[in-house]
Formats: structure tokens, C-alpha cells, sequence
């Protein structure tokens, strides 16, 4: 198992189907904050569905279609990153976040994202990374903008919802544009004498 450090108290390592209890009792902290800006079937409310989430990752892993890694703080799992989706022949993916609000303000989302675009650009060739957040979820978009991505447009009401149907905010940042960020980024670390988290 790898681990990739976020901060000097914060890591990212795969979620794999055998955390499924680490995973309950982290949605458990979590599923209020959450629950309305990610997917029903994400947000599991007992063991057996935590481990389906889960295993559910992992088959898409196995097929290369996507994967799930969790963040961990100071030996916690308070969030996460993955791929909803991911297609290298198509060259494109979709990356998502999640996090419980106690980790909130860290900048452990951005960072972590930051990895798995990296690799996905840089290692498997992805020309267009994919960002979609319910249009009403603020703190998601803001990702989105700390990534650099850009504002393709509005699917209006997209989703069916509790009350009405849901708007999505599609964002993306296209390989080239990651690439040239990943530059000026690596220049603006070396002028401050700083770490490189992307």
C-alpha cells in the first residue's frame, strides 16, 4: 500500500473494500455535511453498504474506469478523492471530492486532486479533466477554480432532487492548460523555496 503526503499531517492512500468500517464510521461523521451535494448510493448507512461503495470502486479500478483514494488526517479518514469516471481511450475522466467538515480549511481537497489529475494527465495521457458539482454547491465550484479549470456551462436541472430537479456546474481543465500550470507552479516554488504538492 503507497501513501502520498498532503501535509505534514495528512496523507492520501487508496480506499480499498476492506476499510469498509473506517468508511461507515467516517460517513457516519460526515453524512449530514455531505449528503446533499453527492450521490445517494455514496453516502452508505451501514457496514454492508459501505463495503459495496467500496468494492464498487475497486471493480472500476480493476477495469481502469475509476478509483477512490481516502485523505487521511493524523491517522483519521475525514474525506476523499476519486474518479467517477475514467476513460484513457476517450481521454477523458471525471475527478470528485468529499470531506467532513471538522477537516474543512486545510486545503487537503485541492491538494489531493491536485495528485490524481497530475497522475492522470501526466501518466495515463487524460486531455480533459472533468469537474461536475450541483450549481448551488459553493464550496465544490471553489475547487474547481483553485484547480484552474474553466466554467464549460450549466446542465439545467439535470438531476432529479428532494424537492426539484438539481442544475450541474460542469468545470474542466484540459491537459495542456494543466501542464502549464503544473509549470508556472513548479517556477513559483522555486522562487519561494517552497514544496510542490501537485
Amino acid at each position: 500500500m503507497f501513501a502520498l503526503p498532503l501535509t505534514a499531517r495528512a496523507e492520501l492512500r487508496p480506499l480499498e473494500p476492506w476499510s469498509a468500517e473506517e468508511f461507515l464510521a467516517h460517513l457516519d461523521r460526515a453524512r449530514e455535511h455531505i449528503s446533499p451535494w453527492v450521490s445517494p448510493t455514496f453516502v452508505a448507512t451501514d457496514l454492508a453498504e459501505a463495503g459495496a461503495v467500496l468494492r464498487r470502486y475497486a471493480n472500476k479500478w480493476s477495469q481502469d474506469a475509476g478509483g477512490i483514494w481516502g485523505i487521511w488526517l493524523e491517522g483519521t479518514l475525514v474525506g476523499g478523492v476519486m474518479f467517477v469516471s475514467f476513460d484513457p481511450a476517450l481521454g477523458v475522466c471525471e475527478a470528485g471530492c468529499w470531506l467532513e467538515p471538522g477537516a474543512e480549511g486545510n486545503g487537503l481537497i485541492t491538494r489531493a486532486v491536485e495528485r490524481i489529475v497530475d497522475w492522470a494527465v501526466r501518466e495515463r495521457g487524460i486531455q480533459r479533466v472533468e469537474w461536475r458539482a450541483n450549481a448551488e454547491n459553493v464550496r465544490s465550484i471553489n475547487v474547481a477554480k483553485r484547480l484552474g479549470m474553466t466554467h464549460d456551462g450549466t446542465l439545467r436541472q439535470a438531476y432529479p432532487g428532494e424537492s426539484r430537479r438539481i442544475d450541474i456546474a460542469v468545470w474542466s481543465v484540459l491537459a495542456d492548460e494543466w501542464r502549464a500550470r503544473g509549470a508556472r507552479s513548479e517556477a513559483d516554488q522555486a522562487e519561494i523555496g517552497g514544496l510542490s504538492v501537485s
